[in-house]
């Protein structure tokens, strides 16, 4: 009897971790692999949108998000190297040779902002008065005015030089033109600390500390329009990839719920959103 009594509370007790490890209604299953592993450009980190959509995506998914951010060159190259699950850019010619050289099956546009420019208050160039981003760099290069540019293989960067080809321009080597090297963020540092112009996203410009220290004098043009992009890494390349998560984390950021919130991000605070939904 003693035994069968030990039994029964053996076998109660397993029913009920049994029940306890279900998820109850309403609550998302946990994954198999939950660790996402998004590499993604500085613009949208330093923006603030990730960590404003990260709690969202977690919640709904039961994914964990691990986030770093990079120049889009430096980001795309971690899905080279394995160290990726998910890439989060801007740069669709290198999205291209990503796929091309297979370490990814597509791209998957899905929102929009623009690139601006911005510079000091008296506009020594007169790039306010340009009809376009050629024009306007090209009255910077006439007038030897100091420009800031990346230098850092980024989606900015490449942006940068897409528009300098548009005017006829090569500015390296010149005086004027002043190579940082660094992120979004410290770039526009050196471009206040010097007064100089610079090509930057509006979202980081508006979010940065010192945006009151330049003026925004063209956005908005053609030449201008900073489409985002996500891609799946393969497990063709890496089999190790958590592909499934990748898809979760691309379906949900394509879904009502993130196309909704991305639409809000920036009114509250800026009084404008700072990104589009495609």
């Amino acid at each position: 009897m003693k035994k069968l009594l030990l039994l029964l509370l053996a076998l109660s007790l397993i029913i009920s971790a049994a029940a306890c490890a279900q998820p109850t209604e309403g609550q998302t299953p946990a994954p198999e692999n939950p660790v996402i592993r998004l590499s993604t450009t500085t613009s949208v980190n330093d923006a603030g949108l990730l960590p404003y959509l990260q709690p969202h995506f977690e919640k709904a998914t039961g994914y964990t998000l691990e986030i770093t951010s990079a120049g889009t060159g430096a980001a795309i190259e971690k899905g080279r190297t394995g160290d990726a699950d998910c890439l989060l850019v801007h740069a669709k010619a290198s999205e291209e040779e990503f796929i091309a050289e297979g370490f990814s099956e597509e791209r998957i546009p899905f929102m929009y902002n623009f690139f601006v420019i911005i510079g000091p208050a008296d506009d020594p160039a007169g790039v306010k008065g340009a009809a376009s981003a050629s024009e306007a760099f090209k009255l910077i290069a006439d007038t030897s005015s100091q420009f800031i540019s990346r230098g850092d293989d980024s989606g900015t960067h490449k942006a940068e030089l897409k528009i300098w080809d548009a005017a006829g321009i090569d500015p390296d080597g010149q005086d004027w033109y002043i190579a940082a090297g660094q992120g979004m963020g410290l770039s526009i540092n050196m471009a206040s600390e010097k007064q100089a112009y610079i090509l930057t996203d509006k979202a980081t410009y508006l979010a940065h500390e010192l945006k009151d220290s330049l003026d925004l004098l063209m956005e908005e043009s053609d030449e201008l329009k900073n489409t985002y992009s996500m891609l799946a890494v393969s497990p063709d390349k890496w089999p190790d990839t958590n592909l499934a998560g990748s898809k979760a984390f691309i379906e949900w950021m394509t879904s009502d719920q993130a196309s909704a919130l991305i639409a809000e991000f920036g009114k509250e605070e800026y009084g404008q959103a700072l990104f589009y939904v495609s």
